[in-house]
């Protein structure tokens, strides 16, 4: 970790600290690290290699072809830097549909082809094979999946087994890729990164043949939970061998599974209980609190005794990671809590997916519907809105304190803010405005009439725009359709200059006020502040967004969109950095690919 607070670090520490994070399926922190040391090396071609295979592992596929290019990388001699090209072709292909997909793969066979012929690499050998096979050529697939197992035969690493059970499944040895297989999750060594890698690419050749997925239970990647429980009333709710019985269930229940990673919170009671199991399993843990250390301890933990403390404090500096859903104070707002847990169920899926992991969440509950915003029951309730599984330790009798209901009209609510910029607005001659109102402020609010209760308010001042909508999902259609609308206003000739919108997003808890001098309803809060300071530094043509709105996405089970990530950003006016992504519909993906 300390790659990330040093600035000083050699080029050979920068690379451990980026492997570090491979490893466990941190892409993004693996290119958050790879960025910071190019900052310090810019030429180190090891680095740069890196930081696009992160990206590219991650599915944020137009930047890592953007900084392919950037960094000359198609020039390097190197197997795996060469072939990456070829990497960002095959995801293309990948996203595609039909004959797309077909013409896209030959793109990409006829990359690693090229670098085979260059390198004789295994590597680029057997992937050239496998995208053959979703260009339609079997008989290529297989003849390239024979070289590539002979070359990768004197060779006893996790790739060279790898490629071994990739060459077999081609060619229909199924007895020998299981076999390989069984010898690559010897060789893995904990490289979370490379078993997804490896079961993604094996996945695909399984549905294209026909072939049964359980091979894949060969090689396979720990869990990621995410877990919750009742906070517990009074400064000794449960006797020593009530408490001692419900770790003695979150015992049974972590050692049935392999629990590589768990998200979640930490207050009294049951969070702390799940946390202090998870730990002690060697898992890692990353915490999710809702605001201040501080104000959680003094709000959700010293409530149920003293004891629970040093605990609490315990398991703060044994996480991996500590994110606030907020900076800013609770002032009674239950709401927060929410927040932070479906923050926690956001990044929970998120990194399931890198990892190519199973999902589950672990719950100790009475099975009572929470008493306000926040609570076990609304956890349970939203993870299983999902579609996903829940496994429930019950309590005996109620013990929670999930808050109670606040007044009506009082408090932050948890909603999507979009900001807008148009640029090119201030090239406008007087004579052009009324177009412009018409085509692209019309436009705007047929767009928003659309949406009809679920836009919360709108604002704009010539070439600003301000939304608040009432969930991510529904915010990431109109920001898209937006876009779409300025397109076609140019694209048609409607306004008498180039203009192009971008738009930051985010979500997160603001106040709801009955703004006095337009008298309506409006929205107030330091997330506002933050989403006015995303859109400065979005590209125009983009929408950005954070990764509180990609996390809610991926909890709405927003099937129609992409995030993909592009760093650690500054924000605008000195705001701190923040870790952004492009919002990319999936549609355009299939169509396009571009």
């Amino acid at each position: 970790m300390a790659a990330d607070t040093a600035l000083d670090l050699g080029v050979q520490e920068w690379r451990d600290a980026v492997l570090e994070a491979e490893r466990n399926g941190e892409l993004l922190l693996a290119f958050d690290r790879a960025e910071r040391a190019l900052a310090l090396h810019p030429s180190d071609r090891w680095l740069q290699h890196r930081a696009v295979l992160a990206l590219a592992r991650a599915g944020s596929t137009d930047e890592a072809e953007r900084r392919f290019d950037a960094y000359g990388l198609a020039d390097v001699h190197d197997e795996d830097a060469a072939a990456l090209g070829a990497r960002i072709a095959k995801d293309r292909a990948l996203a595609a549909e039909g004959s797309e997909r077909i013409r896209r793969a030959r793109i990409a066979a006829d990359g690693y082809h090229d670098v085979f012929r260059r390198t004789n690499g295994y590597y680029s050998a057997i992937n050239a094979a496998t995208m053959s096979l979703v260009a339609g050529d079997r008989d290529g697939a297989r003849a390239l999946a024979g070289q590539a197992l002979d070359l990768a035969t004197s060779d006893e690493s996790y790739y060279a087994a790898a490629t071994e059970a990739e060459g077999h499944l081609l060619r229909g040895e199924v007895d020998a890729a299981h076999d390989a297989l069984v010898r690559a999750a010897s060789l893995a060594q904990g490289d979370y990164s490379a078993v997804a890698t490896t079961r993604r690419q094996l996945r695909l050749i399984c549905r294209m043949e026909r072939l049964d997925e359980a091979i894949l239970e060969a090689l396979t990647n720990p869990g990621i939970v995410h877990y919750s429980g009742h906070r517990l009333s009074g400064p000794a709710p449960l006797d020593d061998e009530a408490e001692q019985r419900v770790a003695h269930e979150i015992a049974a229940v972590l050692d049935a599974r392999s629990v590589g990673f768990a998200f979640g919170s930490l207050a009294a009671g049951a969070d702390i209980l799940w946390a202090e199991a998870v730990l002690a399993r060697g898992a890692t843990l990353e915490v999710v609190l809702p605001f201040t250390r501080d104000e959680f301890l003094e709000t959700s933990v010293l409530p149920s005794g003293d004891g629970w403390a040093a605990r609490y404090v315990s398991c703060l500096e044994q996480a991996a990671a500590v994110h606030f859903a907020t900076e800013d104070a609770y002032l009674g707002d239950d709401v927060l809590y929410r927040y932070a847990a479906e923050l926690a169920m956001g990044l929970t899926i998120l990194r399931a997916q890198h990892l190519d992991s199973p999902v589950q969440q672990l719950a100790v509950w009475d099975g009572l519907p929470a008493r306000g915003e926040a609570g076990t029951a609304v956890d349970v309730a939203t993870w299983r809105r999902r579609g996903l599984s829940t496994t429930v330790i019950e309590l005996e009798r109620p013990t929670s304190l999930d808050g109670t209901a606040p007044p009506p009209g009082a408090g932050r609510v948890v909603r999507a803010l979009l900001f807008g910029d148009l640029k090119g607005f201030s090239n406008l001659s007087d004579a052009a405005l009324p177009a412009f109102v018409e085509h692209v402020l019309g436009g705007f609010a047929r767009v928003l009439d659309d949406y009809g209760d679920a836009v919360c308010h709108r604002n704009t001042w010539g070439d600003g725009l301000y939304v608040v909508l009432r969930d991510a999902s529904t915010a990431a259609d109109v920001a898209l359709e937006l876009q779409s609308c300025v397109r076609r206003v140019v694209r048609d000739g409607g306004v008498a200059a180039e203009l192009g919108l971008r738009v930051g997003a985010h979500l997160g808890p603001v106040f709801p006020i009955q703004d006095p001098v337009l008298g309506t309803q409006s929205f107030m809060g330091a997330h506002v502040s933050r989403t006015a300071r995303i859109e400065p530094v979005t590209p125009e043509g983009s929408v950005f967004v954070t990764d509180r709105f990609a996390a809610s996405l991926q909890l709405e089970d927003s099937s129609g969109f992409a995030c993909e990530y592009v760093g650690h950003m500054p924000a605008a006016k000195d705001y701190g950095r923040l870790r952004m992504y492009r919002l990319v519909p999936l549609q355009r993906l299939r169509a396009t690919a571009s």
